[in-house]
């Protein structure tokens, strides 16, 4: 069982930094001190759809990851 949830875990890492990887708006190391950041724009269809997804499974992933740390 625990075996299981140690690769169900490691799928869902992957997962996550492919979904946070494909996020990547703004691209460009200046817009993580501030720079770049003179337009504001909601999240709409597929954005929207990527960070539910990524909410979702990272929720799933600290579920699984508590399984595993009480799992015999």
């Amino acid at each position: 069982m625990k075996n299981v949830l140690l690769v169900l875990n490691i799928i869902l890492s992957i997962l996550i930094v492919v979904f946070i990887l494909i996020q990547g708006r703004g691209a460009g190391l200046g817009s993580a001190w501030g720079g770049g950041g003179e337009l504001f724009q909601t999240r709409r269809g597929v954005e929207k759809l990527t960070l539910w997804l990524t909410t979702i499974l990272i929720v799933i992933f600290f579920i699984v990851s508590l399984f595993n740390l009480f799992a015999k």
